[in-house]
């Protein structure tokens, strides 16, 4: 897939939470007062936006690459996407009979730990030797496969769960990917799937950005934003049943007045003008937009689907 090289300016970045907000404004959630505040702020934005810096280019850098570089952090607390997606994955894990489970994207083995606390036989699979190190360390007494989604070192019918935490944002598209689930798991099995949900209006929000290569240049990681829809027009016709689903949205307000995330315990570094744009950096130029902007937004989609056992 030929993906192209994007461009992101931190001026554009911040323009367009205000123009999100007046949008929400315009729809009466906000008064007179806060759309004539909206009109200040653009402007001084517009006034000392040369202060922010240029743009950059990124070029597309594979999962695989992406992963390694983020495999020592990983694990590190402050992570809000996962603050919100773990407690819901448990909870359905917790209701489930112990068997044989696949963590399909294990990572650092997260989800894999947990299961094997829960009994179950764990089997792990990621295409991050990165990241695979880290779950082996983990988790000692489960199997570990360096491999693809798309085609599991399973045979057919083998699992009596897979799980698939936070990674098929990164797949273009799910038919053959939940396929391969349905593929190894038993009738009867479970499927749990949870994916991000970096939506902001209809614009996929954040492209992750980061630093690779010898030569420093900008990388980022393509990212598939999916409907509710989506994900059932998939998997319906390979014979899942839903039995669970739910979108925990990201907290409001999203920052604090100083701009700090309010789940996290540090705040994000400065931006650095000429860097890629950190957004959580970004935030602080202009609060009460960002908070208007993100507010209600779904931060991830959790499924639990049941395959039928005919």
């Amino acid at each position: 897939m030929n993906l192209p090289v994007i461009y992101q300016h931190p001026l554009a970045y911040l323009l367009g939470l205000e123009g999100i907000a007046l949008l929400r404004a315009f729809s009466g959630v906000y008064d007179r007062d806060f759309t004539l505040a909206r009109f200040r702020e653009i402007q001084a934005l517009l006034d000392s936006g040369q202060e922010l810096g240029e743009g950059v280019e990124a070029r597309a850098i594979t999962t695989r690459e992406s992963y390694a570089g983020w495999a020592q952090s990983y694990d590190e607390p402050g992570n809000q996407l996962i603050d919100l997606e773990q407690p819901v994955v448990r909870e359905i894990f917790d209701g489930l009979p112990v068997g044989i489970a696949l963590d399909a994207a294990c990572g650092t083995g997260r989800h894999a730990a947990y299961l094997a606390s829960l009994g179950h036989q764990v089997i792990g699979v990621d295409i991050s030797s990165e990241m695979l190190e880290r779950a082996r360390a983990k988790v000692p007494a489960a199997q570990f496969h360096e491999a693809d989604l798309h085609a599991l070192p399973l045979p057919d019918d083998h699992a009596d769960l897979v799980v698939c935490g936070l990674a098929l944002m990164h797949v273009p598209d799910l038919v053959p990917v939940l396929r391969e689930f349905v593929r190894v798991l038993r009738p009867g099995g479970n499927l749990v799937i949870s994916d991000w949900r970096g939506l902001i209006g209809d614009v996929r929000m954040p492209l992750v950005i980061v630093s690779t290569g010898a030569d420093g240049r900008p990388g980022y990681v393509p990212t598939w934003c999916r409907l509710t829809s989506d994900y059932l027009a998939a998997a319906l016709p390979l014979g899942l049943q839903v039995r669970r689903c739910e979108e925990p949205r990201r907290p409001s307000p999203l920052v604090a007045d100083d701009g700090k995330p309010l789940v996290d315990e540090d705040p994000p570094p400065a931006h650095v003008p000429g860097d890629p744009p950190n957004i959580w950096a970004l935030h602080r130029s202009c609060v009460d937009a960002t908070n208007a902007a993100w507010r209600g937004q779904p931060a991830a989609i959790i499924w639990h689907f049941q395959l039928s056992d005919t």
